[in-house]
């Protein structure tokens, strides 16, 4: 009898032993798993940029008191200053296409050597600079347009003339930290609104 109850309770012993065991192993595996999966990765997170769409541009002439007139981009805004010295703004963008206009004194040599010699001041950080040469025979609009690749203050650059009496010089700026990867659909955006000023300007007299 003794015996008997001995051997019972030797049995439960084993199975209450092997129990305590099960769970030991279970709750180690949990464990380990638990920190495999935590763990972050060390490889280093490629750069990305966001992706920027624009819509298709809708342009409009602009009438104001300056020898010139152009088409305009409806998402952007012509801001008048003195001297004809204009901005056109790209709130969204944060950007500005600056105008500078000149009256030609016998000066056309020193103002087409300037235009050529701003976009110089770039190739320190720039790629390259490609040109591109733009003539209006009709409308005696003759100038060049200077795309700055690489990082660089002003992307887009350009210079109109009739070679006698005018002289306009503008510069694209952007208001933020230069980085031309991430700049470039708005760069691009706001050139080929820069080409359709050019292909549409107009001297008044």
């Amino acid at each position: 009898m003794i015996e008997r109850e001995l051997n019972r309770l030797r049995l439960l012993f084993l199975n209450l032993n092997y129990l305590y065991s099960m769970k030991q192993t279970l709750l180690i595996g949990f464990i380990i798993l638990c920190l495999i999966g935590c763990q972050d990765s060390t490889l280093p997170k490629p750069k990305a940029y966001f992706s920027l769409n624009y819509p298709n541009p809708v342009y409009e002439k602009i009438e104001h008191d300056c020898p010139y007139t152009f088409d305009i981009n409806k998402r952007a805004e012509l801001v008048s200053q003195k001297k004809c010295w204009n901005k056109i703004s790209y709130p969204e963008m944060k950007a500005t296409v600056y105008l500078s206009y000149v009256p030609i004194k016998n000066n056309l040599d020193s103002l087409l050597y300037d235009a050529y010699q701003m976009p110089s001041k770039h190739v320190i950080k720039a790629e390259e600079i490609p040109e591109r040469v733009f003539q209006n025979e009709k409308e005696r609009v003759y100038g060049t347009l200077f795309r700055v690749v690489g990082e660089a203050a002003s992307q887009v650059q350009f210079f109109l003339t009739d070679s006698t009496d005018h002289f306009l010089v503008g510069s694209l700026y952007f208001y933020t930290r230069p980085n031309y990867d991430s700049l470039m659909p708005a760069a691009q955006y706001v050139e080929n609104d820069m080409m359709r000023l050019m292909e549409s300007f107009e001297w008044k007299d």
